[in-house]
Order: C-alpha cells, then structure tokens, then sequence
C-alpha cells in the first residue's frame, strides 16, 4: 500500500499540510502525446488534508498555470456563501514518495491562505488517514 508521512513543526495551528505536485489528468496526457504535443510539467504547490471538504479544491493559478480546461461545472458552498458556480477540472495530485491520485478538483478562490489546494474526501476515500498529534505527524496510505 503506497504511503507517506509528513511532520509538521506546529500540526494542530498550521494543519495536515504537504507539499505536492498538481499535474494534468492522464486523458488529457495522453491526447496531448498523441499528438505530440509535450504535457505541461506539475505545478509545485501546498496542500493541506481536509477531512470536512467534500472534494479536492485548486486554486485558479494552478489550472492557469497547467493551461487545462474545465470538464465540468459544480456549485459550492464555502463559510461565506452558498451556491457558488466553479469549474472543475481533472488532475492528478502527485503525493511524497510518488503516491498518485487523479481526481476532479473545483477551482476556486483559496484566497489568503498558506496553501494553494485542499485535499477533499473524494481522494480520502481511497485511503487511510492516521493523525498522531501529539508527535506533530499523519500518514497518508492508499
């Protein structure tokens, strides 16, 4: 089963957070080598584990950065407002120690924050989430 753990200095203030890479969904991928078109490399970013987000959420630079189109339209709520239209998107997020997995996320606003993407209970659904912290740690496992 491909895992990963990751410390964080201050687990309980800054959160479940990991480095990742976004990449372009494998369809996507795969249609641009047929056509030999070069992929656009993954964009580095910041997640954070969100065990009370639904799905995985992106920051709009990232899919500027990825130059992806949308696949969908979805409504959100957020703390702030409800029925939020957003696009979304197919990616693949690229864990630690190369655990992947691809997944619709919705782009949106993730203004303010010491992160650039959620990781939404679409992807958690796949794995096993261990939170120890009174050692500032978690593992991701799938």
């Amino acid at each position: 089963m491909p895992s990963f753990t990751t410390q964080v200095p201050n687990l309980q203030q800054l959160g479940p957070i990991v480095d990742v890479r976004l990449a372009i969904g494998t369809l996507l991928e795969n249609i641009l080598k047929q056509h030999n078109q070069v992929a656009p490399a993954p964009a580095a970013t910041r997640a954070m584990i969100d065990t009370g987000a639904t799905g995985t959420v992106i920051n709009s630079r990232i899919v500027q950065q990825l130059n992806i189109n949308p696949v969908g339209v979805t409504q959100i709520n957020t703390p702030s407002s409800v029925n939020v239209q957003c696009y979304t998107y197919l990616i693949r997020i690229i864990f630690p120690n190369n655990v992947i997995v691809e997944t619709i996320a919705i782009a949106a606003p993730l203004q303010n924050q010491h992160i650039e993407c959620l990781i939404g209970r679409d992807v958690l659904q796949h794995g096993v989430l261990i939170y120890t912290g009174y050692m500032n740690t978690f593992t991701l496992s799938f």
